[in-house]
């Protein structure tokens, strides 16, 4: 063998490990196919951010803004392919999505290989399609308005049964923007001439099995994230005693929570 045919070989073996790792790079970089209608990565269970607003009693134009910056942090820390969606405590008291908003992050100009994909297209398609009709949503969703109920437990439970915030998800995490004021048949937080917030409540491991009963055990795993509402005159019991009776029910259903202040 001569030294023109050991090139040669040297020559094909390069061009080998050059066409190996573009075609590597095609198969392992390149974006992925997404689902026109929710703009999720076919064939993949997304992780899934929801934000529960309670609208059942009134807030102020300035804590609306506040909710609002916070809805939008959470639109910011999305991964590509992770679900977000939105729903509220209604004005009659009843848990509904937010004007049907579910979609997947398809990914900001910022987010994608500039290599495989042109960022300033992949910009003009993220607004179009996933911030537009987020923006038209959040419109009416951090409207203020009131209601005769507020069930919040049973609001997380049912969203917890949706087929795709269901136990099977993964990454299942709840911005729950609230005043924490539950008031429904489980039970209500007010009546305060019934003496304190301890004595007019049921205990945690109650309230408990009674959502396991109905609902069954899928809020287990949750990570609930509370913005808490303050409420006069229930400030001080919301800072108080209405957050560790509300812990202690978040850990009876095996919920991971953390909470701040509007």
């Amino acid at each position: 063998m001569t030294g023109r045919d050991l090139i040669g070989i040297f020559n094909l073996v390069v061009i080998a490990g050059i066409l190996g790792g573009i075609t590597w790079a095609a198969t392992t970089l390149r974006p992925a196919d997404f689902d026109y209608d929710t703009l999720c990565i076919e064939g993949e269970t997304p992780p899934h951010r929801a934000v529960v607003i309670d609208k059942t009693d009134p807030y102020t134009r300035e804590e609306a803004a506040r909710i609002l910056a916070a809805i939008i942090a959470e639109r910011d820390a999305l991964a590509v392919g992770e679900r977000l969606s939105l729903f509220e405590l209604d004005e009659r008291g009843e848990f509904r999505h937010s004007n049907r908003f579910s979609l997947c992050n398809p990914g900001s100009g910022e987010q994608v290989n500039p290599l495989y994909r042109n960022p300033d297209r992949v910009q003009a398609r993220y607004a179009q399609l996933f911030d537009r009709p987020l923006q038209a949503a959040l419109a009416d969703l951090i409207e203020p308005k009131d209601a005769p109920a507020s069930p919040v437990i049973e609001a997380l439970a049912r969203l917890a049964q949706e087929e795709n915030f269901s136990p099977g998800v993964p990454g299942r995490r709840i911005l729950l923007v609230s005043d924490m004021l539950q008031n429904s048949e489980l039970f209500t937080v007010y009546g305060r001439w019934r003496g304190p917030y301890d004595r007019r409540v049921p205990p945690a491991e109650d309230i408990a099995a009674a959502i396991g009963a109905e609902y069954g055990d899928v809020l287990r795993g949750v990570e609930v994230q509370v913005l808490l509402i303050p409420r006069e005159p229930f400030v001080e019991e919301q800072r108080g005693a209405m957050q560790a009776h509300w812990r202690a029910i978040f850990r009876e259903l095996g919920v991971r929570d953390s909470w701040a202040e509007l």
